[in-house]
């Protein structure tokens, strides 16, 4: 069965979903009700995750953390793939008085680290969940760019487009009908292991106190509320650590798999 590999990861992350859409439907509690009778209680029955320091159910938030982290994730990848669609065609199909700055502008965006490309726009806009995705899309925009890029110097030189501008078709015709959608396949295939990525950089970022602020139910955030209590409630951090980490391997699984099908022609 060619799609078996699939099979888990499309599992666990129909879950994630419907816990970003549903998340009453996996659990009674609010994700701020406090109840100072149950302050760091362990996992137990009645609080899986157990409760954090003023006596929040852990699983709670981490269940409606899932929205917001999620939505970080998709919403940063949408901002990659549209901006890195604009700047990888513009540096190849512009005259060169623009394409050759922007590719070395490109050049300099890569040779930094993402996250911290993302700090330096969290400096000026300032913190929130809105600003935590603008800073995680901007900062993944020149790894998206440099692979369209790529992808229309290839596509550019193919027979069937030089076919069509022999033919004297007009150039925006060209693009959008030719050059563009070859394109796509691969971008697709990025940003489906990019929402991993992105998932995780929000979650540094909150973690750092620059991204979602407290008490907003968000993984990072989660994860920084215990980083005081790891020593007498260790649970506080290490839950959403753990689901942290299961949603990144499951979406960056989800596209490797999605690639190598690709590859194969199964897909």
């Amino acid at each position: 069965m060619k799609y078996r590999g699939l099979l888990l990861p499309s599992m666990v992350l129909t879950i994630l979903l419907l816990a970003m859409f549903f998340p009453a439907w996996f659990t009674h509690y609010a994700p701020d009700e406090v109840d100072l009778t149950a302050i760091l209680q362990p996992p137990s029955t009645e609080h899986w995750f157990g409760t954090d320091q003023l006596g929040r159910d852990v699983y709670t938030r981490v269940v409606y953390g899932t929205s917001l982290s999620l939505s970080i994730g998709l919403g940063a990848t949408l901002i990659a793939c549209l901006g890195g669609i604009l700047l990888g065609n513009a540096a190849v199909l512009t005259p060169r008085f623009i394409r050759t700055p922007l590719v070395r502008l490109l050049d300099i965006m890569l040779a930094f680290p993402d996250l911290l490309l993302a700090l330096l726009v969290i400096a000026v806009l300032g913190r929130g969940p809105e600003n935590t995705l603008l800073a995680v899309g901007i900062a993944a925009i020149a790894g998206y760019a440099r692979l369209v890029r790529s992808q229309v110097l290839l596509v550019k030189s193919s027979g069937y487009v030089e076919h069509a501008v022999a033919l004297g078709m007009p150039a925006n015709r060209i693009i959008f009908r030719h050059i563009i959608p070859n394109t796509l396949r691969p971008l697709l295939i990025l940003a489906t292991i990019g929402v991993g990525h992105a998932v995780l950089a929000a979650s540094a970022l909150s973690f750092l106190g620059l991204g979602v602020t407290p008490p907003t139910a968000e993984w990072g955030a989660l994860l920084a509320d215990g980083r005081n209590y790891l020593d007498s409630a260790p649970w506080i951090s290490l839950m959403p650590a753990t689901v942290i980490a299961l949603s990144v391997i499951t979406i960056t699984l989800m596209g490797r798999r999605i690639q190598r099908l690709i590859a194969r022609g199964e897909f």
